[in-house]
């Protein structure tokens, strides 16, 4: 008689129900990629679309301006509040409703007749998409109860989300050469008609039965984070006004009533008792320094391979096919470096290895240096891809299930401030030194398209010289961090010691 018989599971019959769980996980991990991926993407797939767009809508600049940029801002501002929102209403709920969002907008932007209704259209897809965000990285606790299978999801969650920024141009190239300008949105349509008509079969609900949701402190977060986010990166693209340092001042001031609020709320939409926790606050700071560097770096070096080069926009992404594969395949295996070398020295690892990849970015010149850019890049790429793994899995790893939402708000409005940062302070500091070096037009792009040869030789070299300068700025910051996340770490380490823990779990 065996063990079956007498009604006594054998290990076949008990592995079956956890080898189900394990196939329904992975499957609804691959749901929550659509929406990442989508998301992520849909920042950057209208920068070679905007040509043929504006010879299409016939926008103003400030219109322009708004058409690129609303969707950031919207995103950047609503991503605390949407992440709060998952954990007491409903994190599924939240997804599906943000994608129905994310996809009228899709629709909208697509047959947008003016450009005033495509600003709206990327309006609704920046609410739809802040939604989408938070809650798909915190839905990853409910699906993985192990710790080394949730670290390995968020590995592949970050690594679609940051392969998605690099994907953009590239397939909004491959778009704008068959079709019109709108099929950029209308590839959005598909995978979120498999998310919706799957994602309630295969995504568990959760929420966290939290207090009511304070309204204060929603308009204080939005109404310091969005002027912000626009001042930065308004002086960026047209230079810095009065206006911006307003703007930024108003941010400024309504984020440190919000930060006063939070500390006498019983129920926070921000708990600042997270940065008490050395390893948070390590991972916030370094992916904010971390997306000011690519960010900036990538922008400036992407006008360097357009205006200096000579490319088209296309060549220009396809030279940046090397880092975007290095960076999603280290967003896949960096959780496992994580294990092995411990939290504090894979920060150290992370961001060295980035400040080093962007110091051979130094070898770009005018008649030369593709070469360096590519090697540079890539290298930079294993950086970024390690510190993003990183920062998405010690931001949810380190608060407790109910505030998993409100955690990944946080880490992801690092990325978006580390974002506009880094177009405005880089940017700015390259125009700078441009404009300081001769006679040239406002931009690099005005004086090719007025000068003579010889003035575009020196307007290229000198556009070079503020680009070198950044890059130093850039790797000097993450240089910077780097030790500080080695100082953090040895001093957890010895008051681990102190405490008679012996050496620190990693």
């Amino acid at each position: 008689m065996t063990a079956t018989d007498i009604g006594v599971p054998d290990a076949a019959q008990r592995r079956a129900p956890t080898a189900a769980r394990q196939r329904r996980a992975w499957l609804g991990l691959a749901m929550l990629l659509l929406p990442v991926l989508l998301v992520s993407m849909d920042v950057s797939v209208l920068f070679l679309a905007m040509p043929t767009l504006s010879a299409a809508l016939d926008p103003s600049a400030v219109q322009q301006l708004w058409i690129l940029d609303v969707y950031g801002f919207v995103l950047a501002g609503l991503l605390i509040t949407m992440g709060n929102l998952g954990d007491r209403f409903g994190r599924r709920r939240i997804l599906l409703g943000g994608a129905a969002v994310f996809g009228l907008g899709s629709v909208l932007g697509a047959f947008a007749p003016s450009a005033a209704v495509l600003i709206a259209a990327r309006t609704l897809m920046g609410i739809g998409g802040a939604t989408l965000l938070p809650s798909s990285l915190a839905l990853i606790t409910a699906l993985f109860a192990d710790r080394r299978s949730r670290a390995t999801a968020v590995g592949i969650w970050t690594a679609f989300f940051a392969g998605g920024s690099a994907l953009g141009p590239i397939l909004g190239g491959l778009l704008l050469n068959h079709f019109w300008w709108g099929s950029a949105f209308l590839v959005n349509l598909p995978v979120l008609v498999v998310f919706l008509a799957l994602g309630p079969l295969l995504l568990p609900e959760h929420r966290a039965g939290r207090g009511p949701l304070d309204p204060i402190s929603v308009v204080l977060s939005v109404g310091g984070i969005l002027p912000l986010i626009y001042a930065l990166k308004h002086a960026a693209a047209e230079g810095f006004v009065l206006a911006d340092g307003l703007l930024a001042v108003l941010g400024a001031g309504l984020l440190l009533l919000f930060l006063r609020r939070q500390r006498h709320l019983d129920d926070p939409l921000l708990d600042l008792s997270l940065f008490r926790r050395a390893s948070f606050t390590v991972a916030v700071a370094s992916s904010t320094a971390g997306m000011l560097a690519l960010a900036g770096i990538s922008y400036l070096t992407s006008i360097y391979l357009q205006s200096v080069t000579g490319r088209d926009p296309l060549a220009a992404a396809v030279l940046g096919i090397p880092a975007a594969v290095v960076v999603f395949t280290v967003s896949m295996s960096g959780s496992r470096i994580g294990r092995r070398l411990g939290a504090g020295a894979s920060f150290v690892l992370a961001l060295g290895t980035a400040a080093v990849g962007n110091l051979l970015l130094l070898g770009i010149g005018v008649d030369g240096g593709v070469g360096w850019y590519v090697a540079g890049s890539t290298i930079a790429g294993f950086g970024y891809g390690l510190c993003f793994t990183l920062v998405s899995e010690v931001a949810i790893s380190a608060v407790p299930p109910d505030r998993a939402g409100a955690a990944a708000g946080v880490s992801e409005t690092s990325f978006e401030l580390g974002n506009g940062l880094g177009l405005s302070l880089l940017g700015s500091l390259v125009t700078l030194v441009f404009r300081s070096k001769g006679a040239f037009g406002s931009t690099l792009g005005e004086t090719l398209e007025h000068g003579d040869s010889g003035l575009v030789h020196a307007a290229r070299a000198a556009y070079v010289s503020g680009v070198h300068i950044a890059i130093v700025v850039a790797a000097t910051l993450l240089a910077v961090m780097a030790v500080t996340a080695l100082l953090v770490s040895r001093r957890a380490a010895g008051a681990l010691r102190t405490r008679g823990y012996g050496r620190p779990v990693r």
